[in-house]
C-alpha cells in the first residue's frame, strides 16, 4: 500500500499558509482573487510541476495537475486554497495538500493509475462574490453571464477583479469542464462543526450539503438627530434590521429543521454615526438547509419578516438575491469506496450531513462526487483559532488514499 509522509504534506501546508497570513491576528487573508489568492496559486502551479504533474490553469483560475494517462476520464481530487478574511489555517488548504500528499505517495509506491488523477485547487470558494465560482464554472453552472453581474459586499465587480489579475471575464464559459472528463471529484475538509470530536470519531462520511442562499437587503429610512426625534416618529433603519432578526430564531423553529441555518453576517448603517438615527442599513442574510422546500419557505417567511419591519418602522426594503445553491444529496456509491477505504484502514467512520457548502456539492452536479471530514477542534472554522490535530488530519488522509488507490485501479 502507498503510505503518505508526514512531514512532506506538513510542510506543503505550511508552504500554502506562508502566504496572506497576518502575524498580529493569526488568521489568513487569501481572499478571492487577492494578490496573496494569484501568489498562492502561483506556488502551488510551481510545486505540482516540480513533481512532474502536468500543470494547467483555466478561464477562472482554478490550477490543475495531472499524474497518469494523459488521455480519458480523471478522478479529480481537491479544494480550494481562498480564505475569508482573518481565516483560519486548514479550511480549504488542507483538502489542497492532502490531494498532491496523496499523487506523492502513489508516486513514490510506483503505481501506475488505470485512470488519471487531476489535484485541483478550486478559484474563489469562500464566495466573496456570492457563489463558489470555480467549481461552479467546472460545473457549466457559472458561466460569463453569471460572472458579469457578480459583485462583492463591497461593491466590486467580479469583472474588474478577475481583469485586475489578468483574467478574462468573458472566457469563463471555456472553464466547463467537457463531458466526461470528471468520472469523480472528492475532497477532505475540516468538519468546521463540534460533532465529530464530541463523538470521539475521527471521520466523517458526508451524506448532503446544506443549500445556501445569500441575499442582501436594503432598508431605507430617515436619517435624523438622535436627541430630537421622538421614538414614535422615526424612521429608523437599524430599527428594522434588529426586528428582522429578532424574527430569526421564530422563523426557524416554526418553518425550519435541525439543519436550518439563518445569518446576519456583514451591516452597513449610514450615517453611521453616535448622535444619529440610522437612515439606512444594508445587511447580508445567508439561509442554509439540506431540504430544498425548507429553504424555499424560510426564504418567504424571511421576506415576510422584513415586510413586517418595514411596515413597523416607517421603511421601504429593496431584497437582492445574490446566489442560491440548492442543497444537493452525495453520491452513496463513492461514499461506499470511503467507507470501506476506512475500514481497512483500521478507522471508524460515521455518515453525516454538511451546514456549510463545498465544491463537493456543486461538483455532484457534474459527476459523482464524495467529501470526508476530519475534525474541528471546538468546533471553530473561519476564524484564526481554526485547528485539527495532526493524528486526526492523518486519519483523514490515510482514508483518501487507500480511496484513491481503489478507484484508480478501475478502467
Amino acid at each position: 500500500m502507498p503510505r503518505i509522509d508526514p512531514d512532506r504534506l506538513q510542510e506543503l501546508l505550511k508552504g500554502i499558509n506562508g502566504f496572506g497570513r497576518d502575524p498580529e491576528t493569526g488568521g489568513f487573508n487569501r481572499v478571492g482573487y487577492s494578490e496573496a489568492d494569484m501568489a498562492v496559486r502561483d506556488w502551488f502551479a510551481d510545486q505540482m510541476a516540480r513533481d512532474g504533474l502536468a500543470v494547467r490553469r483555466d478561464a477562472v483560475g482554478n490550477v490543475f495537475g495531472r499524474f497518469g494517462p494523459v488521455d480519458g476520464p480523471a478522478i479529480l481530487v481537491g479544494s480550494h486554497l481562498d480564505t475569508v478574511p482573518q481565516g483560519g489555517a486548514f479550511d480549504g488548504a488542507l483538502g489542497v495538500a492532502v490531494a498532491l500528499e496523496c499523487v506523492r505517495a502513489l508516486r513514490d509506491a510506483k503505481v501506475s493509475p488505470a485512470r488519471a488523477i487531476e489535484v485541483v485547487a478550486t478559484a474563489e470558494e469562500e464566495g466573496r462574490f456570492g457563489g463558489m465560482l470555480g467549481s461552479q464554472a467546472l460545473a457549466g453552472l457559472a458561466g460569463a453571464d453569471w460572472v458579469a453581474q457578480a459583485h462583492d459586499a463591497d461593491g466590486v465587480a467580479l469583472t474588474d477583479a478577475m481583469r485586475a489579475q489578468g483574467l478574462d471575464p468573458a472566457a469563463a464559459d471555456s472553464a466547463a469542464l467537457p463531458p466526461g472528463h470528471a468520472a469523480a471529484f472528492l475532497e477532505l475538509h475540516i468538519e468546521q462543526g463540534p460533532v465529530l470530536e464530541a463523538a470521539g470519531i475521527p471521520a466523517g462520511l458526508v451524506t448532503a450539503v446544506s443549500g445556501c442562499s445569500v441575499l442582501q437587503v436594503t432598508l431605507e429610512g430617515q436619517a435624523n438627530h438622535s436627541g430630537t426625534t421622538p421614538m414614535e416618529m422615526r424612521a429608523d433603519a437599524f430599527a428594522g434590521l434588529a426586528q428582522v432578526g429578532a424574527r430569526i430564531p421564530s422563523l426557524i423553529a416554526d418553518h425550519g429543521t435541525d439543519q436550518s441555518r439563518i445569518t446576519i453576517g456583514k451591516v452597513a448603517l449610514s450615517p453611521d454615526e453616535v448622535h444619529t438615527v440610522p437612515g439606512r442599513a444594508v445587511f447580508s442574510v445567508v439561509l442554509r438547509d439540506t431540504d430544498e422546500e425548507v429553504m424555499r419557505g424560510l426564504r418567504a417567511e424571511l421576506e415576510a419578516a422584513i415586510a413586517g419591519a418595514t411596515t413597523a418602522n416607517g421603511l421601504t426594503a429593496a431584497v437582492e438575491d445574490r446566489s442560491w445553491i440548492a442543497p444537493v444529496a452525495l453520491d452513496a456509491g463513492l461514499r461506499d469506496v470511503l467507507a470501506r477505504a476506512a475500514a481497512r484502514c483500521g478507522h471508524v467512520a460515521m455518515a453525516m450531513p454538511s451546514g456549510a457548502g463545498h465544491d463537493a456539492q456543486t461538483m455532484q452536479t457534474l459527476c459523482p462526487s464524495a467529501l470526508v471530514f476530519v475534525p474541528s477542534r471546538g468546533g471553530i472554522s473561519h476564524a484564526p483559532g481554526e485547528w485539527t490535530d495532526w493524528p486526526d488530519v492523518l486519519r483523514g488522509v490515510e482514508v483518501m488514499l487507500a480511496a484513491l488507490a481503489e478507484l484508480v485501479s478501475v478502467t
